[in-house]
């Protein structure tokens, strides 16, 4: 092990240079590049815990449609924010930003090195950036007329119009996800200003290394094509079954999450597997594209990587002459 003991804890002096600059690793990258391998791999080497910033893996018996790791693998390492909602639970942006908050101040607590691993980017940027999230309360009956609204114009056509009130914010939303493109209209309707315009970003909390995996755009499709093969031979559909027989509606706020939706069409005998295999390759490819927004390769401040032999250590030497570097300045 490269950390064979906890990180030490911080000086006074240290403490001081930055009130909240405690130590944060950010593993980004697209879906089925294989982020969760590499990070329980550095984890285990650096001495780390995972917490995972994928909205998909908050939910309990999803297992095989989110690809999450596995008991043993979360045995090895230790995960946080895996399984702790029931799936008609539904968990806002707030509070996974509260609870990613709670659990990186944990780990610093042990003095382990916190590693934040997911590709959804509003759980990212909101933790990294410290987002100030509106503070507007729900509103049950303005929330009941848009959900009704979205049941007579579809959910594709309630995008639309948060698209023409607020293109910012549909920017950062995924079109088939009702629950926030109806947030984000509650509040703008609640307060008259825009969605977008209300959330506010504050000092960073963290001195945080952000580290980018990438893989050429063919080979991460062919991934995504496996990994979606892998589902369903692995049990994909009696998951979905399984989930539908103790009594969670087809409408769940976790059934968004692409597979889920689709399988439930093909149980309602609306399409074939096969049709639903192959919306599932599309949609996920689409959904890359989106991550692209958030994690671009451009951006300055994530140090990319390509996938490939000697990742590993490529990564954990990177991430040991940061923190030596960071704890000389």
């Amino acid at each position: 092990m490269l950390f064979p003991e906890p990180l030490p804890a911080q000086s006074q002096d240290q403490n001081q240079r930055s009130a909240d600059g405690a130590p944060l690793i950010v593993l980004v990258g697209p879906t089925a590049v294989g982020k969760s391998n590499v990070a329980i791999q550095i984890a285990t080497n650096l001495n780390a815990e995972i917490v995972s910033a994928d909205s998909r893996l908050l939910y309990r018996g999803m297992d095989i449609g989110t690809a999450k790791p596995t008991p043993e693998e979360r045995l090895q390492v230790p995960h946080h924010l895996i399984d702790v909602a029931a799936p008609d639970q539904t968990w806002s942006l707030a509070m996974f930003q509260f609870a990613a908050r709670r659990a990186i101040q944990e780990i610093h607590d042990r003095h382990h090195l916190p590693i934040l691993v997911g590709g959804t980017g509003q759980y990212i940027h909101a933790i990294i950036e410290e987002w100030e999230l509106p503070k507007v309360k729900p509103d049950p009956r303005m929330r009941y007329i848009l959900e009704k609204w979205a049941s007579e114009v579809t959910p594709e056509g309630l995008f639309t119009r948060l698209k023409v009130v607020d293109p910012a914010a549909a920017s950062r939303i995924d079109p088939r996800n009702t629950r926030r493109t109806v947030r984000a209209l509650e509040v703008i309707f609640s307060t008259g200003y825009r969605f977008s315009d209300q959330r506010k970003k504050n000092r960073p909390p963290y001195d945080t290394l952000k580290v980018g995996l990438i893989r050429p755009r063919t080979e991460l499709y062919q991934r995504i094509d496996d990994r979606i093969q892998k589902m369903i031979a692995g049990g994909f559909v009696a998951e979905v079954q399984s989930l539908l027989g103790h009594g969670y509606a087809p409408d769940s706020p976790a059934f968004s999450a692409i597979g889920y939706r689709e399988i439930i069409e093909y149980l309602q005998g609306t399409i074939s597997l096969e049709e639903a295999v192959l919306l599932m390759s599309r949609r996920t490819r689409k959904f890359v594209r989106r991550q692209a927004n958030w994690f671009k390769q451009d951006a300055k401040d994530i140090h990319w990587f390509s996938m490939g032999e000697g990742i590993i250590a490529q990564l954990e030497l990177a991430i040991i002459q940061w923190f030596r570097d960071r704890v000389d300045n």
